[in-house]
């Protein structure tokens, strides 16, 4: 029940603020080619088993969606330094939580979110960033 009201809440509130953003995405390889070379924030939105199971990106900061909206965007808040304009690239599993989480967060403000919307395992969007090949960092402490 809480996670339907978590993603109810996450879809609705876009809509209540009009949504007249842009949804950019970036390729998983992009992201890291962005990532590495300081020019957006990588935050990966998975769970602590998924980061667990799979290893994060290097760098990459971590938020757990299911947390809801507020610890959402207090994490990002945090991460960016309370900049809401600076860029931040969010990915997940195959880009169903980000692009949540994308609309969410540009209807709170957020001026340059990025979805990798491919995620990590692979969408529609593309093959992903594991298949991909892109470096892991192991996560013990997830």
């Amino acid at each position: 029940m809480k996670k339907l009201l978590l993603i109810g809440t996450l879809l609705i509130l876009p809509l209540a603020a009009g949504d007249s953003h842009a949804e950019p995405d970036l390729s998983a390889p992009d992201a890291f080619a962005a990532a590495s070379a300081g020019k957006v924030r990588l935050i990966d939105i998975r769970t602590p088993p998924e980061w667990h199971q799979t290893g994060v990106a290097p760098g990459a900061g971590r938020i757990d969606f299911h947390r809801g909206p507020e610890a959402l965007l207090n994490s990002v808040l945090q991460l960016v330094g309370g900049d809401k304009n600076a860029p931040i690239a969010l990915i997940c599993r195959t880009g169903n939580r980000t692009s949540h989480a994308q609309k969410f967060l540009q209807a709170q403000g957020f001026t340059r979110v990025y979805n990798v919307k491919e995620g990590m395992a692979g969408s529609a969007a593309g093959p992903g960033w594991l298949k991909r090949d892109l470096p892991v960092e192991s996560c013990a402490q997830c």
